[in-house]
């Protein structure tokens, strides 16, 4: 049992669990407690080599996101190493009097065998290794950081849009949006995290510079003041042991720097730096070719050194006459393979029927800012909306309603959307997805300050309001909604009025199937047998047009079934199914009502339309303009009265005259309902509430 825990111990250990605050734990040790020089040593070695380990590694990942810890990572490197300046700084200035090993052999060797012993030698080699660090690659890895960090954060919303134009478009799925999404997130995480990540390398060689005039200075003047050694022994001693120890703490300082630039200068394609760098080098052999013969022009000079010149020149032109050779073989492969192509250059040019793009059903393209709003990582709500309306209008019509297509459109404008129906435009309106449209019902108790314009739904009077105006715009009378019920609405009314064009041969198809899995004798030998398919969409069509629901489809097609077979007539079939749903029919437009308030035509006016349409043949073309003009106000009117007393508008006629009045109210008067005398249903009453005259 304490094996197995023990064992589970060192695996969390290993794993790196517990590794990060062990690791800080040690650094707050460095700082505090003395460490002997064996230790020193063993620190300063593993500094070293974890430099050289994120080194190479930042050159092996194929792209920066693979190397996300790489802040952090930079970060611990760096207390780590000033950890260390503060532990060896302590046993400089301890033990600095009794000679150069008093640090460790690792500073030892680096102010003895690296400079020679010689300390002013030592001087110009850590200031040159500063200078290097600090004005050349430190400086130049915080300004690339500050440029990508700014960069990465300006393109994320093209980056958002053009991954929502793509999973629109059907390119990829939800599964790789989401990855992608998520990459951008890290992209942008990281490069935020370099830029501040960068300021540390920087403020480190800033340290390195002032810990190593404080040794100096203060090494002195502990060795001579405390200790009695000569101003010569002193200045020996202290100065090789802090130049020492400031090159033990640069090289790894500058290999960090080297990593962080490396870094977040290379490219975001998944190649690896080494390959990446030598096949964009050696890509054009022109370029070797060129410098070869430079350099063998200056290898011909006299007085000059020939030998290393003509060599170089000598190895540059072999690779390039190698490179030109692969290359010139890689073409004419390349060429053998698009042979059987080239032989018949039409066949490559023609077209196929998969080129084309079918046009969606319903469309609903949107302007850049208004994207949040379809996008449900940016807490957009107005997908779940458009499935709510899509679920709602095919129960109530009784026919699934074909998917919304949802894309992005740069040529509208920023807030601005339009909706199509089969690649028509049947709506457009903009938006403000920062305010809420507050909309007059018709009677309110005041003016509101905001942008005045009209409800796209229903074109009434609305305003856009700033969203802390919504309680004091609801007291004076107003409808206030947001952005995505605007949208919503707008839709939801567009799919109602044209219900009609949404229904095809193949949702016609699907309705005729669902109704043979509960009457297959009904649905047998109906189509084509009895009827064409396409008549049975007509007569459904019609009554959608006229916002009959087709939820009844069992006593539809009885009703289609029984019509067809004494007149196939589309208009007379559709008039028969009327009847047939003569209670759902009243119901729908009046309720369970017992009562029915109906609008009448006079005798005579009936009359002269009947004439009239009898004479025309088709539609009453050849109606009296006056006669037109003064019956639609007066229908216009009573319809008015009705929706002011919170009746409906009923006009009942002739069966004759059903089909055109309904056609001529339609889209003028849509709040009116024509019906004929023959879809009344006998068990409600009936009271005239005007009749209509010339």
């Amino acid at each position: 049992m304490e094996n197995s825990v023990l064992a589970a111990r060192l695996k969390s250990v290993i794993n790196g669990h517990l590794a990060t605050p062990m690791l800080l734990v040690a650094l707050l040790a460095m700082v505090i407690l003395p460490l002997p020089a064996f230790m020193l040593d063993m620190l300063f070695t593993f500094n070293i080599a974890l430099s050289l380990v994120i080194v190479l590694a930042s050159i092996y990942m194929l792209k920066p996101l693979h190397f996300a810890a790489f802040p952090s990572i930079l970060l611990i490197a760096t207390l780590l190493r000033l950890a260390l300046n503060v532990a060896s700084t302590r046993i400089i200035l301890l033990e600095g009097h009794t000679g150069t090993a008093a640090a460790g052999n690792v500073i030892e060797a680096f102010g003895e065998f690296v400079i020679g012993g010689n300390y002013a030698v030592g001087f110009v080699v850590f200031a040159i290794l500063v200078i290097i660090n600090f004005v050349v690659v430190t400086k130049g890895a915080t300004r690339i950081a500050e440029v990508s960090a700014r960069f990465t954060l300006d393109s994320m919303p093209g980056k958002q849009m053009a991954i929502d134009a793509d999973l629109n478009a059907g390119l990829i799925d939800q599964d790789e949006a989401r990855s992608r999404r998520e990459e951008i997130m890290q992209e942008s995480d990281f490069y935020g995290s370099m830029d501040g990540a960068s300021k540390f390398v920087r403020g480190d060689a800033i340290a390195g510079i002032l810990i190593l005039f404080i040794n100096i200075i203060g090494g002195f003047i502990i060795g001579v003041a405390q200790h009695d050694l000569s101003f010569a022994q002193a200045a020996q001693y202290y100065t090789l042991l802090t130049i020492g120890d400031g090159l033990v703490a640069q090289l790894p300082s500058l290999l960090l720097a080297s990593a962080a630039g490396l870094l977040i200068t290379r490219s975001t394609k998944e190649q690896d730096m080494g390959e990446q760098i030598v096949g964009q080098l050696t890509s054009n052999p022109k370029t070797l070719a060129i410098t070869s013969a430079i350099l063998a022009g200056l290898g011909l000079i006299p007085g000059m050194p020939n030998l290393p010149f003509l060599i170089l020149a000598a190895i540059g032109g072999g690779v390039a006459w190698y490179l030109h050779q692969r290359q010139k073989a890689a073409t004419v492969a390349e060429q053998a393979a698009m042979q059987p192509q080239q032989d018949s250059p039409r066949e490559q040019r023609e077209l196929s029927w998969d080129d084309l793009s079918p046009v969606d059903p319903i469309g609903l393209e949107v302007g850049y800012r208004l994207i949040p709003l379809v996008d449900k990582n940016q807490g957009g709500q107005l997908m779940n909306r458009i499935k709510g309306i899509r679920k709602k209008i095919s129960q109530e019509m009784g026919f699934l309603i074909p998917p919304v297509h949802i894309r992005d459109n740069l040529d509208l404008a920023p807030t601005a959307y339009q909706i199509t129906l089969f690649g028509v435009t049947f709506g457009e309106a903009e938006v403000y997805p920062d305010r809420m449209l507050a909309i007059n019902p018709g009677q309110v108790f005041g003016n509101l300050d905001g942008i005045q314009t009209q409800d796209p739904a229903f074109g009434l009077d609305a305003v856009w309001i700033e969203t802390n105006q919504r309680e004091h715009a609801q007291a004076q009378g107003y409808t206030v909604v947001d952005v995505d019920t605007v949208i919503a609405t707008h839709l939801s009314k567009i799919l109602n009025n044209h219900a009609q064009d949404l229904l095809g041969r193949e949702e016609v198809q699907h309705l005729l199937d669902n109704l043979a899995k509960s009457a297959p004798k009904l649905v047998e030998g109906l189509v084509p047998d009895t009827v064409p398919l396409g008549t049975v969409q007509k007569v459904l069509q019609n009554l959608l047009e006229e916002n009959i629901p087709i939820r009844d489809i069992r006593t539809i097609t009885e009703a289609i079934s029984e019509q067809a077979a004494r007149n196939p007539d589309p208009e007379a079939i559709t008039a028969a199914t009327r009847m047939a749903l003569a209670h759902s029919i009243i119901q729908h437009i009046n309720g369970t009502n017992h009562e029915l308030p109906i609008i009448t035509l006079d005798p005579e006016l009936e009359q002269i339309l009947l004439k009239t349409l009898q004479a025309s043949g088709e539609g009453g073309a050849s109606l009296e303009p006056g006669l037109a003009e003064n019956m639609h106000k007066n229908l216009q009117d009573v319809t008015q009265r009705q929706e002011m007393t919170g009746d409906s508008a009923i006009l009942v006629v002739q069966a004759g005259l059903r089909s055109w009045i309904s056609r001529f109210i339609r889209h003028s008067i849509p709040a009116l309902n024509v019906l004929s005398y023959n879809e009344i249903p006998d068990n409600k009453q009936i009271r005239i509430v005007a009749n209509i005259g010339r």
